[in-house]
C-alpha cells in the first residue's frame, strides 16, 4: 500500500482546555485591519515592530503580515530556536496561518488574471490610475485633514478629466480606440476585482468569527500532505510541522532575568525552606542526594488532583525541567544538543546528573515543575521546585510563575463596517449606513499585490513586514499580566499553598526515613504556610517588592 496516501488533511485542533488562547491567536491570520493594530498588544517585556516598505500601496494588512511573519519564524529552514507556547497549540496556529495564506493565494490568482487582462494590456492607463491612488493614499494618511480631503478631490478631478478625455479625444482610428479603452479598462477591472475581494473577505471574516465563537472550520492545508515521494515541498512542510511540535514538547526552558522563565511568565513569589541537617538523637543520617529528595516530591505532586474534598485541582502536568540562564536582552537562545538530547528532550540520566551536581556555580539547573493550564489556556500557572544541598544545609525553594491571558486585541470579533451620517430631512438626527467590506483603496491594494504574491521577499521590500519580538514564542509574546483579572489572580494565589505543603510533606517524610531530625523543618514549614497566604503578588524577579 502506498505510504504517501492523502491521510488526515484537517489537522487536529488544540487540546481540551487550551482552545480559547489557541483560537484567539489563530484568528489574527484572518483579520483585515491595519498591521499597526498589533502594536497595541505589545507588553513591557516583548515588543513587535512594523518595518515600513517603500510604497504604502503595497503594505500588508494585519492578517497578511501576521501569517507571513509566523510562517517564516516557525517553519523557516534556518530559523532560530523557539520558546514553548504553554497553554496553546502552536502547530494549530501555524496551520491556520497556512490556511489563510492559501485562501488569499486563490484570490490572488484571480486578481492576477484580472490585472493582466485589464491592466498590463493597457499599462499606461493602469500606471496613471495607480499613481493617483498612491498619491491619494499618502495624502489620506497625513495628519493634516485638509491634505486627506485634497487626495479625495484629486481622485475626483482625475475622473472628470478621464471623461473629458474620452469625449474630446483629438485622435481617430485604432489609436483613439486604444486610448479610450486604456482609460476605461482599469476601471472595469476594478469592478470585477471588487467582487472577487468581497467574496474572499466574507470567507476570511467567517473563519475569524468562527474561531472566536468556539467553532469554525478547521485549517485545510493539503500542501502539507505528500501524495508521493517526489513531492519534496509537501514533505519538507510536513517535517517542519513535526519539528515544531517536537520543540513544543522540549523539557528545556530559559530564564531571562526580570523577564522570568520565557513562556512561563515572571516569578511572582518564592518561598524557601532551608535548615541544617541534624541527625535524630541516637541515630545517624543515611546518606542521600538531591535526586532522592526530588523523587518523593514528584510523586506527591502527582497526587494533587486527589483531594478529600469533591472540589479539587484539575489534573496538573508535573515535569522535570532543565533551566538554562540567558541574558535579559538576549535576542536568541541556544538549545542544548549532543548525545544526551533526543528530539529536544534531555534524557532522564542527564536530568538526574544535573539535579545532583549542578547546584552552585556555572551550568544549567534542574527544576521540578507542576503546571496548571486554566481558563481554556488563558492562564498558565507554574510552580517550580528546586532542591540544593550545600555542606550541611538542605534548601527547598518553591517559586510561582504566572502567564496571563492573550491581549484583548486577539479576542475581538469582526464588526460590520458602518458609518453614522445625518438624515437628509431631519438633519439633527443620525442613522447608520452599512459600508462595503472592501473599500476602493483596498481593492486597488490587493490587485497590485496579487502578481507579487509568489515573490514574498519582494512584497516585504516594497510594502514592509511585521517583525516579531525575540526570543519568540507565540504565547508569551502577546500575554497580559493575570493580576488585572480578579479571578485569575485568585487562582494563582490559591494554587501556591497546597503545592507548597505537598512539597514540604514529601520532603519531611523523606528526611525522617533517612534519620534526620525534622523538628526545625516542620516548624519552618508552618511559618511558611502563614507567609504563603499573603494575598499580594510580588515582583520577585525584580527584587523590589
Amino acid at each position: 500500500m502506498d505510504s504517501f496516501g492523502p491521510g488526515a488533511q484537517v489537522p487536529l485542533q488544540g487540546s481540551a482546555g487550551q482552545t480559547v488562547a489557541t483560537h484567539a491567536l489563530a484568528s489574527a491570520a484572518y483579520r483585515d485591519g491595519p498591521v499597526e493594530e498589533i502594536l497595541k498588544a505589545n507588553n513591557e517585556r516583548h515588543e513587535s515592530t512594523v518595518k515600513k516598505g517603500k510604497f504604502s500601496l503595497f503594505e500588508p494588512n494585519l492578517g497578511e503580515a501576521f501569517s507571513r511573519a509566523v510562517q517564516v519564524r516557525m517553519l523557516g529552514g534556518a530559523r532560530k530556536p523557539l520558546i514553548q507556547s504553554f497553554g496553546t497549540e502552536p502547530q494549530t496556529i501555524v496551520e491556520h496561518c497556512l490556511a489563510a495564506t492559501r485562501i488569499r493565494k486563490q484570490r490572488d490568482k484571480l486578481l492576477t488574471l484580472v490585472t493582466l487582462v485589464f491592466g498590463v494590456v493597457f499599462l499606461p492607463g493602469l500606471l496613471i490610475w495607480l499613481a493617483v491612488f498612491q498619491l491619494r493614499r499618502s495624502l489620506a494618511g497625513a495628519a493634516n485633514k485638509r491634505a486627506g480631503a485634497l487626495g479625495s478631490a484629486l481622485l475626483l478631478a482625475v475622473g472628470v478629466l478621464a471623461v473629458i478625455f474620452l469625449l474630446k479625444l483629438p485622435f481617430t482610428g485604432l489609436l483613439a480606440l486604444y486610448l479610450r479603452v486604456m482609460v476605461v479598462a482599469p476601471v472595469a477591472g476594478w469592478f470585477l476585482a471588487k467582487r472577487i475581494c468581497e467574496t474572499t473577505a466574507r470567507d476570511l471574516r467567517a473563519r475569524w468569527e468562527g474561531l472566536l465563537s468556539g467553532g469554525g472550520v478547521g485549517p485545510k492545508i493539503p500542501e502539507a500532505v505528500p501524495h508521493d515521494p517526489n513531492e519534496t515541498a509537501a514533505e519538507e512542510l510536513r517535517q517542519s510541522l513535526e519539528k515544531l511540535s517536537a520543540e513544543q514538547r522540549s523539557n528545556v526552558v530559559f530564564y531571562a532575568g526580570p523577564k522570568g522563565i520565557l513562556g512561563m511568565g515572571t516569578r511572582w513569589g518564592g518561598w524557601h525552606l532551608a535548615e541544617e541537617l541534624v541527625p535524630r538523637e541516637g541515630k545517624e543520617i543515611h546518606a542521600f542526594r538531591t535526586w532522592d529528595v526530588i523523587r518523593p516530591i514528584h510523586d506527591q505532586l502527582k497526587l494533587l488532583e486527589r483531594g478529600t474534598l469533591k472540589t479539587g485541582f484539575p489534573t496538573p502536568s508535573v515535569n522535570h525541567w532543565i533551566v538554562v540562564p540567558v541574558g535579559e536582552g538576549a535576542k536568541e537562545v541556544a538549545r542544548p544538543d549532543g548525545e544526551d538530547v533526543v528530539a529536544y528532550q534531555v534524557k532522564p540520566h542527564e536530568i538526574q546528573r544535573v539535579c545532583n551536581e549542578n547546584q552552585f556555580g556555572k551550568g544549567n539547573r534542574h527544576y521540578l515543575g507542576v503546571q496548571f493550564v486554566l481558563w481554556d489556556g488563558q492562564l498558565v500557572l507554574t510552580m517550580m521546585v528546586t532542591v540544593t544541598a550545600l555542606l550541611h544545609t538542605l534548601r527547598i525553594e518553591v517559586t510561582g510563575h504566572a502567564l496571563g491571558p492573550v491581549h484583548p486585541l486577539f479576542t475581538t470579533k469582526p464588526e460590520p463596517k458602518k458609518k453614522e451620517v445625518s438624515k437628509t430631512v431631519r438633519f439633527w438626527e443620525t442613522k447608520e449606513i452599512m459600508l462595503p467590506l472592501v473599500e476602493t483603496n483596498e481593492v486597488v491594494r490587493l490587485a497590485v499585490r496579487a502578481p507579487l504574491t509568489w515573490f514574498p521577499p519582494v512584497l516585504d521590500f516594497l510594502g514592509g513586514k511585521l517583525v516579531l519580538p525575540e526570543p519568540f514564542g507565540l504565547r508569551h509574546a502577546w500575554a497580559d499580566q493575570p493580576w488585572r483579572h480578579r479571578f485569575m489572580a485568585d487562582d494563582a494565589i490559591r494554587a501556591a499553598t497546597p503545592v507548597m505543603r505537598a512539597v514540604h510533606t514529601a520532603t519531611i517524610k523523606m528526611l525522617e526515613e533517612h534519620g534526620v531530625d525534622t523538628e526545625r523543618f516542620s516548624n519552618r514549614s508552618m511559618v511558611l504556610s502563614g507567609f504563603v497566604q499573603d494575598p499580594m503578588p510580588k515582583k520577585a524577579d525584580v527584587y523590589d517588592a
